[in-house]
């Protein structure tokens, strides 16, 4: 078996924790015109930040996201993250005021910031090594592939050489990392992407399921037949394959993922996440 989520949060902070999910107002240099225009090409309006709240006031969004699911979390915990876009792209100066906003409620025990490997300046490293002595930071990237020809198709916007450098620059720091690896992308081998993370030395990953969203140029290549899916089955096996690369110390912090069920256009197998969970913890059980 593999150290999931729900572990090893309760392991670090004895009970269980909840992330918050926030939207810190930013936009993504893959599609400002700074890398590129568009975004990646599986990449939502939303920049992945479907079931994020929104708004000006950051602690208003935590209070908001908390009365969501504080029924569910009894005596629990929470973590800031910050997931819409690229969140630090732009001047350590306003990622200051927003992360302390983030982490300033009690309730806070730790801030998770999703950014890409190529919006990691040194002050803003110095600004989360700052934070991270008051609270945990840990910084999700979003790799997806290690294969550069894969990352140029879906526009990702930079060499897979550059998220190994973040990497360590993060761990010298003493900020953890979690990787996020897509499954399903064509020509592509997960299971290889996932050694390669590995071995730079991530903390945690993230297993995602190539879907197709609406109004996606993902969803024109699947339109027109140069895209496939992964059936349920396929992804369990591929998915099982990654996970027994990793080491015992790497966290599992999602086994799969799902976008809006209003945006979905494939694999539709995939909308029914109770389902699917219960059948990919079963399979990876065998």
């Amino acid at each position: 078996m593999y150290k999931t989520t729900n572990d090893y949060y309760k392991e670090k902070y004895g009970c269980k924790v909840y992330k918050l999910s926030i939207d810190g107002g930013f936009t993504c240099p893959n599609r400002d015109g700074s890398v590129s225009t568009g975004g990646c090409i599986f990449c939502s309006a939303l920049g992945g930040g479907e079931f994020a709240e929104s708004g000006s006031n950051i602690l208003e969004q935590l209070e908001r996201a908390k009365n969501r699911v504080e029924s569910k979390n009894i005596n629990g915990k929470y973590i800031a993250y910050f997931q819409s876009f690229t969140n630090t792209y732009a001047p350590a100066s306003r990622l200051k005021k927003l992360f302390y906003q983030a982490i300033k409620p009690d309730y806070i025990v730790g801030l998770n910031i999703g950014t890409r490997p190529d919006c990691l300046p040194n002050d803003v490293i110095e600004l989360l090594k700052e934070l991270n002595k008051i609270k945990p930071v840990t910084v999700e990237l979003g790799l997806q592939t290690s294969n550069d020809n894969v990352a140029e198709y879906i526009n990702r916007g930079y060499k897979t050489e550059i998220y190994k450098d973040a990497v360590l620059r993060l761990k010298n720091a003493g900020i953890d990392v979690i990787t996020h690896i897509i499954i399903g992308l064509p020509n592509d081998d997960p299971i290889q992407t996932t050694k390669f993370v590995v071995n730079c030395g991530t903390n945690g990953v993230k297993f995602h399921l190539l879907h197709i969203l609406k109004n996606t140029r993902l969803a024109k290549e699947f339109e027109t037949g140069r895209v496939e899916v992964l059936t349920i089955e396929q992804y369990a096996k591929v998915l099982k394959n990654c996970i027994a690369v990793l080491t015992p110390d790497i966290v599992v912090h999602r086994i799969t993922g799902d976008g809006a069920k209003k945006d979905l256009i494939a694999p539709l197998w995939s909308a029914d996440k109770k389902k699917t969970l219960n059948y990919l913890n079963k399979y990876l059980q065998k």
